[in-house]
């Protein structure tokens, strides 16, 4: 006995099909980059560092040239916005905004709005930002930035260039907590700074993956 598909039916099935051959596709170009580091500092004053002083992230940052806050904002509040620029015309820039925040836990879901010469996908762009208690005066810090490309086919060949950028921001940071020197674009003492981890064997991240 033969059965025959009603036109509904074959538009349904064509409309799965379709849906599971896309969600595959979103799913190979989505990336994440992971990179933790243990700070010379305690864990509270590494949170306010990286949250709490939200728009001041120039201060520990090497490839950020200037930040500042946006509508309104003061400090790293939840919806707390910033402007961060990556050379010094300031015509590379991203727009960001604390989208969940829990004090408590140290941990922060930060999301670009908005972004000037950068291949992202901002709809499915964020950060999550955490800080964990080591118990002995120091704390661990880490950055894990979850992204895809516009277009897609570049998110594996700038995954590199992200994982780079974020280890550099910790070590940065670190730098910043333990001698109160700030790092940015325009310091110029980052490559000393640079310098001085890898003598040390201490440039790579403590942990990363992805």
């Amino acid at each position: 006995m033969k059965y025959l598909l009603s036109p509904l039916t074959v538009l349904l099935l064509f409309l799965y099909q379709t849906t599971a051959v896309q969600a595959q596709s979103m799913s190979k170009s989505y990336k994440t980059v992971y990179v933790e580091r243990v700070i010379q500092a305690p864990a509270e004053r590494v949170w306010q560092a990286m949250v709490g002083d939200y728009g001041q992230i120039a201060k520990f940052a090497p490839s950020i040239y200037a930040s500042d806050y946006q509508n309104g904002s003061l400090r790293g509040t939840e919806g707390a916005e910033r402007k961060c620029y990556f050379n010094e015309k300031q015509t590379q820039w991203s727009h960001e905004r604390i989208a969940a925040l829990d004090n408590d836990a140290m941990t922060m879901k930060n999301m670009i709005v908005d972004a000037a010469k950068f291949p992202l996908d901002l709809d499915n762009s964020y950060a999550m930002y955490r800080v964990r208690d080591n118990g002995d005066g120091t704390s661990t810090a880490s950055y894990e930035f979850n992204y895809r490309t516009s277009p897609g086919f570049m998110s594996g060949l700038v995954k590199g260039s992200f994982k780079k950028q974020l280890n550099e921001t910790l070590i940065g940071l670190d730098h910043y907590l333990r001698t109160g020197e700030e790092v940015n674009g325009f310091s110029g003492n980052w490559e000393a700074v640079k310098k001085d981890y890898k003598a040390r064997g201490a440039y790579q991240g403590d942990f990363e993956r992805g």
